[in-house]
């Protein structure tokens, strides 16, 4: 069986946000519809905040899901937001959250992104010595001082990381060979430089090896914090904490992550940048383990000794349960009968649980085990509050979108 996240249950029937899953289905009309519990992004906030320096800034990384009503809740809990396009600043600047927090990263940013995020005051995260170049020129015609940060290319990569996104040669960042000739550029021109960014990889579940990533890239910003003349008031340290969604996934040691924080921030930062605004940018290890998706069995068939749940949804909402986002192996994510989850697992069956779209990539479930279910029970994938709806082929057949509800 797949690892599963602790949600309440009544009945033997899932609750979200306190709310059955059948009478939650009810009110939203339709399915499949994800759903997103806003107590345990709550929770989920505050295990963050006890394990992690007092010191040490939260951002949430809007790609993970840049739902508004659940950035708006997550503006109120954190201390900073991190966009990756003009939409999802939009959406960030639409929620209390100061501009001067807010940064924007991401490789190939429009003129008009640029134009948008200098004309706000966020910072900029230059991905290259173009997108710099692009910002000065943009800032000295809209007659306004660019706050910019580089975001760096590091010299070493983060075994472990679901997606490397640094080392090597990459089309994130700066190669850290670069920075200094930038920072040359930089102090010539009329710009408010803040600091440098470091994101070596993502969805890491190795606390050994993130720990050691934290030090050296700990290591990389101090040392280029000293090749810059301008004071050093902003270095984001990245994320990259990942959650489990297979059977053999362990969680992350968090306790063991924030005392290595903790060492890093009273032994090297702080010696060296006492007042530097430090953050960690955290999406899927925030929101993933928050949420769900909700699908209805539409058909139930035996084929050649297999049994196929067919259900309303499918790959073009929930690509990454799909094995389609990149992954190696393909595996099955957490997934339950949402009104049968006490069911023993000697009674359950294995099913192929299949979407509604003309491909057989579209397996949601393959040889999963769940109790017996039937047309019109509700099928629920968890650990899905993250790279869900907008990470998925959403238009592929035309089939409406999904809801999204925060509870």
């Amino acid at each position: 069986m797949s690892y599963r996240p602790e949600f309440e249950t009544s009945g033997g029937g899932l609750l979200i946000g306190g709310v059955p899953i059948d009478r939650l289905a009810q009110r939203v009309g339709s399915t499949p519809f994800f759903a997103y519990d806003r107590a345990r992004l709550t929770a989920r906030v505050a295990q963050l905040r006890a394990a992690l320096p007092d010191d040490l800034e939260l951002s949430y990384a809007v790609k993970a899901n840049p739902m508004p009503a659940l950035v708006q809740h997550l503006s109120g809990i954190v201390d900073a937001l991190d966009v990756a396009s003009g939409a999802e600043l939009t959406v960030a600047l639409d929620t209390p959250m100061q501009p001067g927090v807010i940064s924007f990263a991401g490789p190939g940013k429009s003129l008009v992104e640029l134009t948008q995020a200098i004309a706000a005051g966020v910072i900029i995260e230059l991905e290259s010595e173009t997108e710099a170049r692009r910002a000065i020129r943009i800032g000295e015609s809209v007659g306004l001082r660019p706050r910019v940060a580089i975001r760096v290319n590091p010299d070493f990569t983060v075994k472990g990381s679901g997606m490397k996104m640094g080392g090597g040669a990459q089309q994130f960042g700066v190669d850290s060979e670069n920075v200094p000739a930038l920072l040359r550029e930089l102090e010539a021109a009329d710009v408010e430089f803040m600091g440098f960014h470091v994101f070596a990889g993502s969805q890491n579940l190795f606390t050994e090896i993130l720990l050691e990533a934290q030090a050296k890239t700990v290591d990389l910003l101090l040392r280029l914090a000293g090749e810059a003349s301008a004071p050093v008031t902003y270095l984001n340290m990245g994320g990259g904490l990942g959650i489990p969604y297979y059977a053999q996934d362990r969680p992350l040691d968090l306790g063991a992550v924030g005392a290595n924080l903790e060492h890093l921030m009273r032994e090297r930062i702080r010696p060296a940048l006492p007042d530097a605004h430090v953050v960690m940018e955290l999406g899927r290890y925030i929101v993933g383990e928050c949420g769900v998706y909700v699908t209805r069995v539409v058909d139930r068939k035996v084929s050649r000794g297999k049994t196929f749940l067919v259900v309303d949804g499918g790959m073009h909402h929930q690509m990454a349960a799909s094995g389609n986002f990149g992954q190696v192996i393909r595996r099955n994510y957490p997934m339950a009968v949402g009104a049968r989850l006490d069911v023993a697992a000697e009674d359950a069956e294995s099913v192929q649980v299949v979407g509604c779209l003309c491909t057989p990539l579209d397996l949601l479930g393959d040889g999963v085990l769940l109790p017996p279910a039937d047309i019109d029970d509700l099928l629920v994938l968890f650990q899905a509050g993250a790279y869900g709806l907008t990470a998925s082929p959403t238009a592929f057949l035309s089939h409406p979108a999904p809801a999204e509800v925060l509870v």
